[in-house]
């Protein structure tokens, strides 16, 4: 019987992942964001268990990893495509968040036969700009969002440092998943906050009609941190989505 495991590690290439994992069912992989960490999804483990194995993650260079050094989107990807080989994992849902929902179009590129469903939240693959115009956003975006959680979002940035920060925002402004999104095959929903300040919905509802069959929900009163903003919406979009998805009896 499975049980809930903390602090395991992957290792590949020199670089590091960490995860804990609860849950029963078919696997669901979490993904933080830039300057996140896996404590950033405490408001949607515990409905998504219920039906599924939850792995969160804490990418090289945050969370429980804040002392390697921070991946580029595509290296991320494929450290977590490896981890998926090295588990073995089939039928699995990807959840990522801003920078993890950027990663997580990479891996479903990269293992098309083992990611099933694909929900972006806030995800960065289609944002342009500087690191100052970046930068300038970032005020506004923790007073659109749930002010109790600017603490963590805070001593999660600490951790990681300005050098990882630096390195991993620098990466995804270079990187573009434009051209795969035509092509990616898992079922996908992509969820946005309507107040999002760092990443505007008008890019959510681009990279929606850009997936063949994407499914597009926006969440009113919520920034960029959707998952935390409105917890109880976000987890009901997501395990109506996973419903529809599963096998219907005969």
């Amino acid at each position: 019987m499975l049980g809930r495991v903390r602090s395991l590690q992957f290792r590949s290439g020199g670089a590091t992942l960490s995860y804990d994992a609860t849950g029963r069912g078919d696997p669901l992989v979490l993904v933080h964001g830039l300057s996140g960490s896996s404590r950033w999804w405490r408001r949607n483990v515990p409905a998504l268990s219920a039906t599924h194995r939850v792995y969160v993650l804490d990418l090289a260079g945050y969370g429980q990893a804040a002392r390697q050094r921070a991946l580029g989107v595509r290296e991320a990807a494929a450290l977590i495509a490896a981890w998926l080989d090295h588990q073995d994992l089939q039928r699995v849902t990807l959840i990522g968040h801003s920078m993890g929902g950027h990663i997580c179009m990479h891996v479903a590129a990269l293992r098309p036969g083992r990611v099933r469903n694909l929900v972006l939240a806030c995800a960065s693959g289609l944002l342009k700009g500087s690191l100052y115009r970046l930068a300038l956003n970032l005020p506004r975006a923790a007073l659109t969002g749930r002010l109790t959680f600017v603490p963590r979002i805070l001593a999660d940035a600490a951790r990681s440092g300005p050098l990882n920060l630096w390195r991993s925002t620098t990466d995804l402004l270079r990187d573009s998943v434009q051209d795969l999104l035509p092509h990616l095959a898992a079922r996908t929903l992509v969820i946005w906050g309507a107040r999002d300040a760092l990443v505007p919905a008008s890019l959510g509802r681009v990279l929606a009609a850009a997936i063949p069959g994407a499914r597009y929900e926006e969440i009113p009163r919520a920034g960029h941190v959707v998952m935390v903003d409105a917890p109880a919406q976000f987890n009901a979009l997501v395990l109506d989505f996973l419903r529809q998805g599963e096998p219907q009896a005969s």
